[in-house]
């Protein structure tokens, strides 16, 4: 087992993966949050977003919370998913794991998030609540901020 501690935040939001066509543009709906991503592939597009305003019938896994890792993370730093996935694995919590430039963030079931974060506290991490950025166009420019 690695030796690696790490800082996590846990965000409010409730999100979801939504899963649209090859090509889809973002729909409007599709509200940012404290994470908002556009995967997208030859086969499909998928959008992180908030749960809020995504319509019923659209194929989506939700409602998640997002967990980052506090960073910015060293890009020649080895382990860190493993060190922070392996606990949740061996709990048989589902975990939807992306990267940034800057961090990692692991997406869980919100009904398990608190499992979650035991898991990794019992194992010498620190997760503590997030207290997301205001949202661009409320009087602040976009930008991140890291502990």
């Amino acid at each position: 087992m690695s030796d690696q501690v790490f800082t996590l935040s846990q965000y409010p939001e409730k999100l979801a993966i939504v899963r649209l066509g090859p090509g889809a543009d973002v729909p409007g709906w599709a509200e940012s949050s404290s994470l908002f991503s556009v995967t997208a592939t030859a086969t499909e597009t998928s959008v992180i977003c908030a749960t809020r305003s995504v319509p019923a019938k659209t194929p989506s896994i939700r409602p998640l919370t997002a967990f980052m890792v506090h960073g910015p993370l060293d890009p020649e730093m080895t382990g860190v998913l493993s060190t922070l996935l392996a606990p949740l694995a061996e709990a048989e919590i589902p975990v939807f794991p992306m990267s940034t430039f800057d961090t990692d963030w692991i997406l869980v079931p919100q009904a398990q998030a608190d499992r979650a974060a035991e898991e990794w506290r019992r194992r010498g991490h620190t997760v503590s609540a997030a207290v997301p950025a205001p949202a661009p166009g409320k009087g602040q420019t976009s930008r991140r901020t890291r502990k």
